[in-house]
């Protein structure tokens, strides 16, 4: 993500879906975050209620949790929404 201007890089990423994608579709989403089970939990709380599959993975050591989430959504909108989201929890990376 282009941490200079987040809001240029959310705008061309919703263009880029809108083009490449067929609405509502399935989106899959991929965070790293600290293995700490609140931050693990904030992810699970923004996804809570929207038949979102969500798998984890702890890294080698066991430091940092690979989260992935697959969920149907209407549009790229609310893809963009969820980033947002999931943004405003501390030391989450988003791939």
């Amino acid at each position: 993500m282009d941490t200079k201007n987040p809001e240029e890089f959310y705008k061309r990423l919703e263009e880029q879906l809108r083009d490449s994608t067929s609405w509502p579709s399935d989106y899959l989403y991929k965070f790293i975050v600290e293995s700490e089970p609140e931050k693990v939990a904030k992810i699970h709380e923004i996804f809570n209620n929207t038949g979102a599959v969500i798998e984890l993975k702890k890294s080698k050591k066991g430091k940092y949790t690979s989260v992935s989430i697959t969920v149907n959504l209407p549009n790229a909108q609310a893809v963009i929404e969820k980033y947002k989201e999931v943004g405003k929890v501390e030391g989450v990376i988003s791939l």
